[in-house]
Formats: structure tokens, sequence, C-alpha cells
């Protein structure tokens, strides 16, 4: 077919990435056609990096309206990606978002049975961590069982730090009413793709969220999370925006050892004998089984977000929705791990997945009327994201 016309709205920060490479040709069957942003200045500045035909707009209403455009990439504020989406699948559009989904799963659902009733479209997620060689290789050994019975994963992921000028350069950013919370639903959605992607959904979770710990800001900055998974193993999850240095390192362990990823290596110490047998069978009092260090090999490279683009415009192509590499449907489940650990922060208490959607929703609702924070909106400015991801 010819060339997928594209509109990306939001051209601010990761939506002007998006249209630099979109504009320089490099996703193949891809034509940017529209911009789209509520800021002036965005819009002007964008411009300068595309062809003069590129039609601008202030609103996706608008950019709807026009017909100018056969699917969309949506880098607004995450409040506004479900909105948007259900506007462009009702629209007739193909529809790729950033990550988060949305800021509560309630909307989010909303957005995948709108994607459900347009099946023809294509939806997609920017979940470019699913690229990486490292996290496709560690996916394949977990699948393949060779840690044997799961027993317990931990994610210690902090080396998320941000200053408090990164706060104070959006109007929307750490505040509940513009982005709906802090460091699970900014800089951890990748993370928490990743983790379920890896060990599957917990049936409950139990955290410890601190807000404003370490930042001038009202949402959370420092998290401590433990779950459990219906096959009886568990899982912690560790994150901030507020230590440096900090650390990535994920461990999963089983019944027959353990795989460390940490340092841009997969590590494996594989037991010769599993361990629930050792466990039974061994007679010496303080032996364990001898274990073999791995060094796990993986392919480098990875496309990130122009391969998450190009298979998508692939998908559209080709109308065969495998070829993404994330359904936008799937968005839902990391969004679910976040909003857990904020209603069990909020309830103190323990919460079974699915979560009460209505309760969540409603709590948020409450923490966005009933806040008092007051941001200078002089520093605002639009950041350069170029090599921070």
């Amino acid at each position: 077919m010819s060339n997928v016309r594209v509109g990306v709205i939001g051209v601010g920060g990761m939506g002007r990435h998006h249209v630099k490479y979109l504009a320089g040709g490099e996703v193949e069957g891809a034509e940017l056609a529209a911009v789209c942003d509520i800021e002036p200045d965005a819009l002007k500045a964008t411009k300068q990096v595309c062809r003069d035909d590129v039609k601008t707009f202030e609103t996706g209403e608008a950019l709807f309206k026009a017909k100018c455009v056969d699917a969309v990439m949506i880098a607004t504020p995450h409040y506004d990606h479900p909105p948007l989406a259900i506007q462009a699948f009702e629209s007739g559009l193909h529809v790729l978002s950033e990550k988060p989904a949305g800021v509560y799963t309630k909307q989010v659902r909303a957005m995948n049975e709108a994607a459900d009733a347009h099946a023809g479209r294509m939806f997609a997620l920017m979940f470019q961590q699913r690229t990486v060689p490292m996290h496709r290789k560690l996916k394949e050994l977990l699948e393949g069982g060779e840690i044997g019975e799961p027993k317990r994963n931990v994610w210690l992921i902090t080396n998320w730090y941000r200053p408090q000028s990164y706060y104070d350069s959006g109007g929307w950013r750490a505040t509940w009413a513009g982005e709906g919370g802090g460091v699970l639903i900014n800089q951890c959605p990748h993370n928490l793709d990743l983790w379920q992607w890896f060990c599957g959904m917990p049936t409950r979770v139990r955290a410890f969220c601190a807000f404003g710990k370490y930042h001038d800001i009202e949402v959370d900055d420092d998290v401590t999370a433990y779950v459990e998974y219906a096959d009886g193993s568990t899982g912690v999850f560790l994150t901030t925006t507020g230590e440096s240095p900090g650390t990535n390192r994920f461990e999963v362990s089983g019944d027959r050892g353990k795989i460390v990823m940490e340092g841009g290596k997969l590590t494996f110490w594989r037991n010769r004998m599993p361990e629930r047998r050792f466990n039974k069978e061994y007679a010496g009092g303080f032996g364990q089984p001898e274990n073999w260090k791995c060094e796990i090999p993986f392919g480098r490279g990875g496309g990130g977000h122009r391969e998450i683009t190009q298979r998508w415009i692939d998908a559209i192509r080709n109308n065969d929705s495998s070829l993404m590499v994330a359904d936008g449907r799937q968005g839902i489940r990391s969004l679910e791990l976040s909003n857990a650990m904020l209603l069990s922060t909020w309830t103190d208490n323990w919460v079974d997945l699915p979560i009460d959607e209505d309760l969540f929703h409603e709590m948020l609702r409450e923490k966005v009327k009933t806040s008092t924070f007051k941001k200078d909106t002089s520093a605002t400015k639009t950041m350069d994201v170029d090599g921070t991801f």
C-alpha cells in the first residue's frame, strides 16, 4: 500500500523526538503529514524540522476533522492519552500512544473497549524497552523454564534520579491534576511493563509510597512494593527519583538457580540439581546444590522508539497486528500495578488484583480536588529529551 500519513499529537519532549525521525524519513512506509500541540511555540519550533506541507493543528479535534492523516502518535500529558485515542479510533485512525496508557485503569479500559470496537485499527503502545536484546533474552529464558519453579523476583530500580529543576520544567509535572502521579506513572511504566512481561501479573500487592520525600512535589518519589503470585512466588519492586548514584538490578530466582540483570549483563547461576530435590535428598546439614555461573550472550542494538513505530507502520500496511511489538491493550497491565501500589498506600492495606477501579478513581479525584500544591510556572520550558531514554 501507499505510505501511511502520520500525525503527531503533542510535540514537546518525546513528541518532538518522534517528529524528528519521521521527518527524517527513518521509518519506511510512513509520511509525517501533521503535527498538533496546544502551545504555539512548540508548533513553531517543530515546524523547523518538517517539510513545508506538514499541516499544523492546535487541537486533536481539529486534526481529526481535517482527515489528512491515516494514523496518529499521541505524546501528550498522561491524562489525555485515552480520550485522544478514543477520538482517533472513532475517526477511523490507527493509534500509537506514548506510555503510560493513561492515569487510571478505568479510563484505559474504556480506551481498550474503543480499540476492540474498531478492530481494523492498529493500536500500539510505546514500550520500546521490549526491543532491547537483553530484555528479549531474559524473557526467552524465563518462558523456557530455565530457572525452574519460580520463587522470588526483586527489581531495585533507583537510577531514575531527577533534580528539582526537572519537576519545575513543566506546570503539569508531578501534580495529581496534571500527571496523576510521580515516579510510578512517569519513570517506571517501562519497568512495570517489563516486570509483568517477565513474571506475569501478581494476585495482590502491598506497597508503601512516599510523596514529596526528596522533592518539592505532591506525588510519589519513593516506592517499596511487595507482591504475591498465584504460583506462590513473591516479588519486590523498589524505586525512587531521589537517590544518586542509583542501581538498576533485576534478580529472579527459582528451583534451578537465579538470573541477574545488571550493568548490561545477564548472569545465570544454574543449579546442577534442582534445589527442591537437593533439599529432600541431601543429608550433610550445611551443603547446597552445586551451581555454575554463566554469562548469557545476547545480541546488541535494539530499535527503540523507531522500531516500535516501524513495526506499527508495518502492521498497518500489512493489516497484521502480530507485527507490532506491544499491542496497546497490554498497557493496562503496568498501569494496574502502579494504581495498586498507590491504592495500597492510600488505604494502608493489601490490594487484590484486579483492583477496585471505581475506588481508585474516586480517591485520585479526591487528591486532585484537595490539592493545594502551587507551581511557579515561570520556570516552565520544553526540555530536549534526546539521549535521556
